[in-house]
């Protein structure tokens, strides 16, 4: 098979990802774009929650990015944890597109207020501990994303406000630490330091509190008798909500593993780039997950089919000349070849190790994306075969 520069060859050789079959497929309730920091996850979640709105579909976007370019690029100012609407969008197909950002701690707040008594939502909202492990504690990030998209899921199957969810995860290493994120904060809170803290001398432990009171006392005096006493306090008045995180969590967890649900792996042509999304897509497929494909960002392309080798010997040619800029191009086109030719390189042989695994590419852009029609070129060279 020849190689062609702008990649179309290598293309043809990967099976490609539809994704206008995926946005136009009215079973398909939830999209995850998942992948390591930097390859662009937040504006491929963008560009398809927008294509997908202007195509008839009543989407929000829900944003885990700090970097708050999500806000930007929509043209919307602030998002925060109320959906807000994108009225500069074609609703023509009658779409529509809401956008927002997780606000980690005040979505563990409403989950507290929601499902607690006033009494204990106050205890809870004011103890010192949960104010650390709200805003802190490694995990709660990804659970409350869990959180979250279960409250939209739920808001849309109720009153009809959507039918399909983006959302952009956090850059984490594992692609089901978005998954694993209720398992671990469940296993936090029910983890035998703090029941040993909170009843140290019931049941088993009974044989032990002579013990645990030598440990206890040089805890307390390491951590200070506050910070204990808050964790006790917690803890006894968050027990009754442990139940209800398990099985929201579950319930979130079939519906992502469900028909309604698919994931993208959103990569670059790089080596460490590729490397996490080999990750991510083993992982995916070892689980059970609904893995549509992948992403490729960043793509570098040429329309002049010349080789790095025959730029420079032309450039060496004209360097005797006053042709600087021709020479300067030359060189320039020398670089970018190699460039593709090394993506080219890097594609190839992931596509050798998960040939099954489908894939759309999109070409490298001269500049950032910062607005709707960028966001909307994205889209289209998301959903380009050529």
């Amino acid at each position: 098979m020849t190689k062609d520069y702008d990649g179309s060859a290598f293309q043809s050789a990967v099976p490609f990802l539809d994704v206008d079959k995926i946005i136009g497929d009215r079973e398909t309730k939830i999209m995850i774009c998942c992948g390591s920091g930097g390859v662009g996850k937040t504006t491929t979640s963008a560009a398809i929650a927008l294509r997908a709105a202007e195509a008839g579909r009543k989407v929000v976007v829900l944003t885990i990015d700090p970097a708050r370019r999500l806000a930007q690029s929509l043209g919307v100012g602030e998002l925060d944890n109320t959906p807000r609407p994108v009225t500069t969008i074609d609703t023509a197909a009658g779409g529509s597109l809401d956008a927002m950002m997780l606000d980690m701690k005040g979505t563990f707040d409403d989950v507290v207020m929601a499902h607690s008594t006033p009494e204990k939502a106050v205890a809870i909202l004011q103890n010192q501990f949960y104010m650390a492990l709200s805003s802190e504690f490694s995990g709660t990030q990804e659970y409350m994303a869990m959180e979250k998209l279960g409250q939209l899921h739920s808001e849309a199957e109720a009153h009809g406000t959507w039918d399909l969810i983006v959302v952009d995860t956090p850059p984490a290493r594992s692609a089901l630490d978005f998954l694993d994120a209720p398992e671990h904060l469940s296993s936090l809170l029910d983890g035998r330091f703090l029941r040993l803290l909170l009843h140290p001398a019931s049941g088993p432990m009974r044989l032990m509190s002579a013990g645990f009171g030598v440990i206890s006392a040089v805890m307390t005096k390491i951590l200070g008798a506050q910070i204990i006493g808050d964790v006790q306090t917690f803890v006894r008045a968050f027990e009754a909500l442990f139940g209800g995180f398990r099985q929201r969590a579950t319930s979130t967890f079939q519906l992502l593993s469900s028909r309604h649900s698919t994931f993208l792996v959103v990569a670059t042509p790089q080596h460490d780039a590729l490397r996490e999304a080999a990750y991510f897509v083993d992982r995916l497929t070892e689980e059970g997950m609904p893995l549509s494909g992948m992403v490729l960002n960043r793509v570098h392309t040429s329309a002049l089919a010349i080789s790095p080798e025959r730029a420079l010997s032309l450039a060496e040619d004209l360097a005797e000349t006053s042709a600087v800029l021709e020479v300067e191009a030359l060189r320039r086109h020398a670089a970018l070849m190699r460039t593709i030719e090394t993506e080219t390189r890097m594609m190839e042989r992931f596509a050798a190790t998960r040939p099954a695994v489908a894939q759309t590419q999109v070409q490298s852009l001269p500049t950032d994306v910062t607005d709707l029609t960028a966001l909307r070129r994205i889209g289209v060279l998301l959903s380009d075969k050529d």
